[in-house]
């Protein structure tokens, strides 16, 4: 949690959360990632300065245990002093105590951003989906919480002025951004009207930006000029394209050239051959493709 302190932008974390698209795919399938078409709604986690501390955080848990399809779960929710945001006790269940960072007692509207981060590790370790290392694990779960609903909250918990700062969890804003751009694509879904955080919108536009640009790497027939340009040029070379190319040839066992590339929903390498133009269909999220190989 930053608090106070700088606030790193950009994507030094994004081969990690594109890895982490694809592993929720793998796991869940994509007819289950379809189950979670609809995102936690604004009021079901409304908190105001009214409200009892300790009822309301137990109400908006109960609502983040609904949204991850955890109905056996229950959640113990209490406050104290410590560094980070939040914290779970991944323990067997079904009781799973949470404790949230005491600068949530005067932060209530806040309390939905990190308890959708600790439900999230809870539906994660039921699943038995973890990455190797505690922070490839923590990217992992913000990528999770966005893409399944929840995580809007975390990118609107991010607030940043002259002399004050506040980002939760371990993406940047931009990342958030990019990970609840490819959810919106996928589900037709406009998250920007429910953004409080000015600075939440703006990392929300460039994060879509850079998801769209997935959808415009060549062999995809919505490449720009110049992409295809370079794609041809590789391409009669018949040899493996520069390191920063998303794309790569290579012979089959019969000799005939093919073109490997990600899918721009879920990033699972796809193989077609290399005949002009081409439908694709992603055998992990289903997904059809255009392409111009």
């Amino acid at each position: 949690m930053a608090n106070g302190g700088p606030v790193q932008h950009g994507y030094p974390h994004l081969e990690t959360v594109r890895a982490a698209v694809t592993a929720l795919y793998r796991r869940l399938s994509r007819d289950t990632i379809e189950t979670f078409s609809a995102s936690v709604a604004p009021a079901d986690v409304a908190f105001c300065d009214t409200d009892d501390l300790h009822l309301g955080a137990q109400r908006v848990a109960r609502e983040m245990v609904r949204h991850f399809r955890l109905p056996d779960a229950r959640l113990i929710v209490g406050f104290r002093e410590m560094t980070h945001a939040a914290n779970v006790e991944l323990a067997a269940g079904p009781e799973y105590f949470v404790e949230l960072n005491d600068r949530f007692r005067t932060h209530r509207r806040d309390i939905g951003a990190a308890l959708a981060h600790e439900v999230a590790h809870v539906y994660l370790h039921r699943l038995g989906l973890a990455f190797p290392g505690t922070a490839e694990n923590e990217i992992l779960t913000d990528t999770a919480t966005t893409y399944l609903g929840a995580g809007w909250l975390l990118l609107d918990a991010y607030r940043e002025d002259g002399v004050s700062s506040q980002k939760l969890g371990y993406l940047t804003p931009e990342e958030f951004g990019y990970v609840l751009a490819k959810r919106a694509l996928l589900f037709q879904e406009d998250p920007s009207v429910w953004f409080t955080s000015p600075q939440a919108y703006t990392a929300y536009v460039k994060g879509m930006a850079r998801a769209r640009q997935d959808g415009q790497q060549p062999p995809l027939t919505g490449a720009g000029w110049a992409g295809r340009r370079r794609y041809a040029h590789d391409r009669r070379h018949a040899s493996t394209a520069p390191p920063a190319a998303p794309y790569a040839f290579a012979p089959d066992s019969g000799g005939r050239l093919g073109v490997t590339f990600p899918c721009p929903t879920c990033h699972q390498r796809i193989r077609v051959p290399v005949r002009g133009r081409v439908r694709a269909r992603c055998g992990l999220c289903r997904t059809v493709l255009e392409c111009d190989t």
